[in-house]
């Protein structure tokens, strides 16, 4: 993936909500649905949602900040000459128990290498059963390990929090768990997976997934409830007709009544959010607005004027006489 603020447009002190902004302006631009059939325009929709998950993650956006990670958020290392052996590549290994973390060589000349692994996996024993490693008791170590938790981030796409899904967890254990992600999931919700975080003494710790939940070009959430705009022409809004409107399952039809204005809200039930905990689900609001032909058009024009000659109306004077 190219650089994610490169390919969002923005700086790297863009704040959250400006990050969310340029998100979902290009995301109007290159969505799938409005560009039907264009490879192109779907392949840079899927490289500004994967630029929008990756930076939306406060800590990995961090770490990519600091050169930590690279923008597929792989450990980048740093090099350092080794002498006849070559770079020598540092990264950092975590204990388990204590969450402190020790850095260790790879690769190249490596002064520690007579020790090896071993001497790694002794320190940490000795860390966890009091001893120092080197055959006497460590007084600092004296202690029981309390159990932690430890949080991990999922990130989704607006629809499938909506509607449920599942996600594959790889824990820091190395063990992978299925995550289920309940219908009505919101950005920010945590889920609590029991016993799977750090094991203390007798006991273990959990882990926590808080769910990044990607905002949608379309919908707007309102508790259960959706809002969308839908543009209608001219001729839709005088003399009625039906539109294809997007919802969380598919395109439904939708009648537009005659002699709609711009602003009319038509509520359809029951396709919004499914509820968490009771059957059914909110609702679709849908507010129409009145888009005229982006090429002007003369003889629609003329149309109007000789109406208006004939049919003389100010919507404003409805508002008060401080409208004139």
């Amino acid at each position: 993936m190219p650089n994610p603020y490169t390919v969002l447009g923005i700086d790297k002190s863009a704040s959250d909500d400006e990050m969310k902004s340029a998100y979902r302006k290009l995301a109007k631009k290159l969505h799938p649905d409005v560009n039907p059939g264009n490879k192109k325009v779907e392949q840079q929709f899927k490289e500004i949602t994967a630029a929008y998950n990756f930076l939306s993650d406060p800590e990995r956006r961090k770490r990519f900040d600091r050169g930590e990670i690279d923008d597929s958020g792989q450990e980048r290392g740093f090099a350092r000459g080794g002498g006849a052996g070559g770079a020598r590549q540092y990264h950092y290994r975590t204990d388990p128990n204590s969450g402190e973390s020790w850095n260790y060589t790879q690769g190249g000349a490596d002064p520690f290498s007579q020790f090896g692994e071993d001497l790694f996996a002794e320190f940490f024993n000795a860390r966890r059963t009091g001893g120092s490693g080197a055959g006497g008791p460590d007084p600092r170590a004296q202690r029981s390990y309390k159990p932690h938790d430890i949080h991990y981030t999922i990130t989704i796409p607006f629809i499938e929090a909506c509607t449920g899904t599942r996600r594959r967890l790889t824990l820091s254990t190395g063990r992978t768990v299925d995550v289920n992600i309940p219908p009505g999931t919101e950005d920010g919700n945590k889920l609590r997976l029991r016993g799977l975080g750090t094991e203390g003494s007798g006991d273990a710790g959990d882990a926590i997934v808080d769910i990044q939940v990607t905002p949608h070009p379309f919908f707007v959430r309102e508790g259960d409830d959706l809002r969308l705009e839908a543009p209608i022409s001219l001729s839709e809004a005088v003399l009625g007709g039906s539109i294809n409107i997007p919802t969380l399952t598919g395109q439904i039809s939708v009648k537009v009544p005659p002699h709609t204005n711009t602003d009319t809200v038509l509520r359809i039930k029951n396709k919004g959010v499914p509820h968490t905990h009771t059957p059914g689900a909110g609702d679709l609001l849908i507010k129409l607005k009145i888009m005229l032909p982006d090429k002007k058009d003369h003889s629609l024009a003329d149309t109007i004027e000789k109406w208006a000659k004939k049919n003389p109306h100010n919507p404003r004077q409805k508002l008060g006489r401080e409208w004139g």
